[in-house]
């Protein structure tokens, strides 16, 4: 039997990714976003399953709970909730306005904390059920210029372990934190500026289906904590074991790779959806499927040309 899966954020990146990877396994899906076009978008992307989209902004009072009457008012259940909804800011910490910091907040913590409440009082209710929490690899290290991120990020991750720890005695329930390193998706250009140059995942980069695939994953074969990038390890190493030698590199690294053109200041996504930047990827990495698209039409002119040059040369060559 397929199952419902609520995806809060399913209109860009890992939420999109996610919303058709679910729909690939058949399973019924309540897809929300603050962006109504971009979620039809989604929908017929997932045609081959039964989706239900609720068009909602989950920093306001009410809406998760709206969100999950209307999943429940659909389909009867909510077997799967995921939360990947996030928005980012770049900008040195006393120069970045205090309402863009308190709303970076306000979205990527404090609402999967309520996406959580919401969820586990309806699992809990029926004795069953899968939460999956979108993280960072930024739970656990820090970056300059991305404080309101980063804090919010370090926050679930606390969250996580705390809730873990209390479903202890609810072994139906389980809630899975997946931490992702650096992904191509547009949540960079979506992201609001004051700092002068637009931000971007250093390399090594993963697609966002890899991250996808992590949390699909979860649901068959649940784990605390999935770390979704080569360099996680690495980076949480050197973060925890040197300190001194990471904080003096994060800077000029962060300024050498993780910052490109300059950019004017911008509040980006925070407060409001940017459906013509929503997409599943960033343009970070190259998109193997256009790539072999655009290799395999000269590449087959290439190759009737070189046979029709055979061919005449045979065709020339005395018997």
């Amino acid at each position: 039997m397929s199952r419902v899966v609520v995806i809060a954020g399913a209109t860009s990146g890992i939420g999109r990714a996610t919303a058709r990877a679910f729909a690939e396994r058949g399973d019924r899906l309540v897809l929300a976003a603050r962006a109504p076009q971009t979620l039809a978008e989604v929908r017929e992307e997932c045609a081959d399953v039964e989706v239900l989209t609720v068009a909602t902004d989950i920093t306001e009072a009410g809406a998760l709970d709206a969100l999950a009457q209307a999943a429940i008012e659909r389909f009867g259940r909510i077997d799967v909730w995921v939360h990947t909804a996030a928005v980012m800011a770049y900008g040195r910490f006393d120069e970045l306005p205090e309402r863009v910091f308190d709303q970076v907040v306000r979205t990527d913590l404090l609402a999967a904390a309520g996406a959580a409440r919401v969820a586990l009082r309806h699992f809990r209710a029926t004795g069953a059920g899968t939460l999956i929490l979108t993280g960072s690899v930024l739970g656990h290290i820090t970056a300059p210029y991305m404080s309101a991120y980063v804090t919010s990020k370090w926050g679930l991750q606390g969250l996580a372990r705390t809730l873990q720890q209390e479903l202890r005695d609810s072994p139906g329930i389980r809630l899975c934190l997946v931490n992702p390193g650096r992904v191509d998706t547009p949540v960079y250009q979506q992201a609001a500026n004051y700092l002068g140059r637009v931000g971007r995942p250093p390399p090594p980069v993963a697609g966002p289906q890899r991250v996808a695939r992590a949390i699909v994953d979860c649901v068959d074969s649940p784990r605390r904590e999935v770390s979704v990038g080569r360099l996680n390890v690495v980076l949480r190493a050197g973060f925890t074991l040197l300190p001194g030698v990471y904080d003096v590199l994060v800077g000029p690294l962060m300024r050498l790779a993780g910052l490109g053109r300059p950019v004017p200041a911008h509040d980006g996504s925070v407060f409001a959806p940017n459906p013509a930047g929503e997409a599943v990827r960033g343009g970070h990495l190259p998109d193997l499927r256009q790539l072999a698209r655009a290799v395999s039409g000269p590449a087959a002119q290439l190759r009737g040309t070189a046979a029709g040059a055979i061919g005449a040369l045979l065709r020339r060559r005395p018997g």
